[in-house]
């Protein structure tokens, strides 16, 4: 069963805009590359930098707990570590959110665009060494079938953008829903190769119009009543670091 990369996206601030790139390099046993490097907490979440482990994302200033997140439109440079950002009635932001005094912008900036929405105080975290903000706890590696988007917009009765989904690699080849049948199964994907973990359970954040900041669909009824499911995609592990890039073939088996 062979697919195609369409499009390939990082979201370095977990929870905030998703940024599309032409290729990736992929390494064994990493996340994707520039993915979830920043959270915002939303009053304290517990991490421990010096004993990182898996938080939940409710912790954080993520879409499943502030739609109005999606009215930040943010950017970050990873060479110069500047994370930009933008919202219709505010006043724009940069700042390097690898110094104290860019973190500080952040939060205020933010919490100026949240309001009362935000039970603060919201505080920029990173992920030390290799830790990343990531949903799953082992899954590092997300993907979107696109054909099963457009069958779910079709039973909802309105197109669907893909980005709700906040994958890292969105595919075409595929039917609806065969994704779901891939755990277990090892996928080349470009140069790359990994190992299907398991299906990804969907959760509020899916309602969020990534356009308009509003909920405006429940998708995870809509998954359970139309498919018994709350499924939409997979996560995947990297066994064999390679590079990936729009219109690579991802081929299972």
């Amino acid at each position: 069963m062979q697919a195609r990369i369409v499009s390939l996206y990082r979201h370095p601030v977990k929870g905030f805009t998703p940024e599309r790139l032409e290729h990736a390099d992929l390494a064994a046993g990493a996340c994707f590359p520039c993915d979830r490097l920043y959270a915002v907490e939303d009053g304290p979440s517990g991490f421990d930098p010096a004993a990182p482990a898996h938080i939940s994302k409710m912790k954080f200033t993520v879409l499943a707990k502030i739609p109005a997140v999606a009215r930040a439109l943010t950017a970050y440079d990873e060479k110069s570590g500047v994370l930009t950002a933008r919202a219709e009635g505010r006043p724009d932001f940069a700042g390097d959110l690898r110094q104290a005094s860019g973190r500080a912008g952040f939060e205020a900036w933010l919490a100026d665009l949240l309001g009362d929405d935000a039970q603060g105080p919201l505080k920029v975290i990173e992920g030390p060494g290799a830790h990343r903000f990531m949903d799953s706890k082992s899954g590092y590696v997300s993907i979107v079938n696109l054909a099963s988007v457009r069958d779910l917009s079709a039973k909802v009765g309105r197109d669907l953008d893909p980005l709700r989904f906040r994958a890292n690699l969105y595919v075409e080849g595929w039917p609806a829903w065969a994704e779901n049948d891939l755990t277990g199964q090892t996928l080349s994907l470009g140069a790359a190769k990994a190992a299907v973990l398991k299906p990804i359970v969907r959760c509020a954040a899916t309602h969020v119009d990534p356009t308009s900041a509003e909920r405006d669909v429940d998708l995870v009824k809509a998954l359970f009543d139309h498919y018994g499911h709350m499924f939409c995609g997979i996560y995947l592990n990297v066994t064999q670091g390679g590079a990936v890039g729009e219109g690579d073939a991802v081929v299972a088996g």
